[in-house]
């Protein structure tokens, strides 16, 4: 049979402009990031686990802590609960110091502009041709592991961004490719890295080519080579650390058109929410950016006001995932640790002591990132949101306050960090219900519009014509 095949037939199997040396090429190599990127990744999951494990004993834990389950037990270890008098007056300093130590340790031994996650690695895709040193993957790793384990409020997506960018680059010029290959595989590791650490492949993916423009614009020569890199980085993580989504969540659907109506104000409470978070982070940074002390003075002074906060608000303190698992749960019989019970009052109050929190930890110049605060924040609103709405419209209308708050999550996304389709499946992927992304459209879309302009990276550009790597 194969002897009566003709060479026109085998031609019709391997031909065409899709397999090419050069496309080939790129497999591999992204491949290769995201095996590298998944392996950093489990280790600085370990770092973490392990990190919290002592900083918990330190503090003296009631309970022995073998391991950190998933993402919503990481932020326990601060509750009251968890401590026992006096060792609670040291939340008061321990963020201070945490910082300090991360601060000291990349200034020594990272050079790379500040360090501070995700912005480092966009400004390294636009003005530094991808570059990122190798040093960065275990220096980073240390220093974000201590600021946000020692209580400093913000996210490890930040770093890990970094790390999985870092890993892109140094593939890239381990091989000696060229200055546009090492942007792509750059922006295949940083996809690969919050593929891996959220649980979430196809909203990894996205990121890798929505998150370098405040716009719409995406960079299109990365879109496959994330894709390759982020189903690898979370193949390898899920094997060590399990399939399940990151969060659960009861089973919530959309099944009432006349509902977009309360997401529409959910929509308009997000937009000045955001503008909140990012106009008040931005005042802490500029202030401590023209204080002219010096960098180790700004962040200890960023992690005791941290601290303080933290000491009457421990919920803030680190990634503060255990309210996003609370928003899902609201209206039950739920507390928060000083908040009182999961009421309107109690999540807005939340969010104004996150968001402030999060500027001190991150505008002093912390190694954490904003990312995870920004999550958490929107779940504080869309819970306020659902709960006002299950007070005042009728029963019939099915208003779920768990599904306020994961919407609520998308949007802030959206919104702030300006990765409107990256929310809409991250969301989904990691709370596993795909039920409400009609809802979230709906309020991405908005947000995502009426917040023009507002975003919490300075170092991303308006379109693909306003960045160096286009300007040509």
């Amino acid at each position: 049979m194969l002897k009566k095949m003709s060479i026109g037939a085998w031609k019709f199997f391997l031909g065409g402009g899709g397999i090419s040396f050069r496309t080939g090429r790129y497999f591999g190599e992204s491949m290769i990031v995201g095996a590298m990127t998944g392996f950093v990744v489990v280790a600085f999951r370990y770092m973490i686990e392990l990190g919290g494990r002592y900083i918990l004993e330190g503090l003296g834990h009631r309970t022995s802590l073998s391991r950190i389950p998933d993402g919503a037990a990481i932020g326990r270890m601060y509750s009251p609960e968890a401590l026992m008098e006096p060792h609670r007056i040291l939340l008061v300093f321990l963020p201070a110091i945490g910082a300090i130590l991360g601060y000291l340790l990349i200034l020594r031994f990272a050079k790379v502009r500040n360090a501070r996650g995700t912005g480092s690695a966009i400004h390294a895709y636009h003005f530094e041709d991808g570059y990122i040193p190798g040093s960065v993957i275990p220096v980073k790793s240390v220093a974000s592991v201590l600021t946000v384990s020692c209580g400093g409020s913000g996210g490890y997506e930040g770093p890990v961004t970094l790390l999985g960018a870092a890993c892109g680059s140094v593939v890239a010029r381990a091989l000696n490719l060229t200055v546009r290959a090492r942007r792509i595989l750059m922006a295949a590791g940083l996809a690969a890295g919050i593929a891996a650490l959220f649980q979430a492949p196809l909203a990894g993916a996205i990121f890798g080519f929505e998150i370098f423009y405040s716009s719409s614009d995406v960079e299109y020569e990365t879109v496959l080579p994330s894709f390759i890199a982020s189903a690898l980085s979370y193949t390898i993580y899920a094997y060590f650390f399990g399939w399940a989504p990151l969060f659960s969540m009861p089973p919530c659907s959309f099944e009432n058109g006349v509902r977009l109506l309360p997401y529409f104000v959910l929509a308009i409470v997000i937009t000045f929410g955001v503008r909140f978070y990012i106009s008040f982070f931005r005042s802490i940074e500029r202030r401590f950016e023209l204080s002219r002390l010096p960098g180790w003075l700004c962040v200890a002074l960023g992690g005791l006001a941290t601290g303080i906060i933290g000491y009457f608000f421990p919920d803030i303190l680190g990634t503060s995932y255990q309210v996003i698992q609370a928003s899902f749960t609201a209206g039950a019989s739920e507390f928060f640790d000083n908040f009182g019970p999961l009421t309107i009052a109690g999540f807005v109050c939340f969010f104004f002591m996150k968001a402030i929190a999060t500027a001190f930890t991150v505008g002093s110049g912390g190694s954490a990132g904003v990312f995870a605060p920004a999550i958490v924040c929107g779940g504080a609103l869309g819970a306020a949101t659902g709960l006002f709405f299950a007070k005042v419209l009728p029963v019939s209308f099915g208003i779920h306050p768990a599904a306020f708050a994961l919407v609520g999550m998308a949007g802030f996304l959206a919104s702030a960090i300006r990765i409107p389709l990256t929310a809409i499946v991250m969301v989904a992927e990691i709370s596993g219900n795909h039920s409400l992304l009609l809802p979230a459209m709906w309020v991405c879309g908005i947000s995502f519009w009426l917040n023009n302009d507002w975003s919490l990276y300075r170092s991303q550009v308006h379109c693909r014509e306003s960045s160096p790597v286009h300007a040509a």
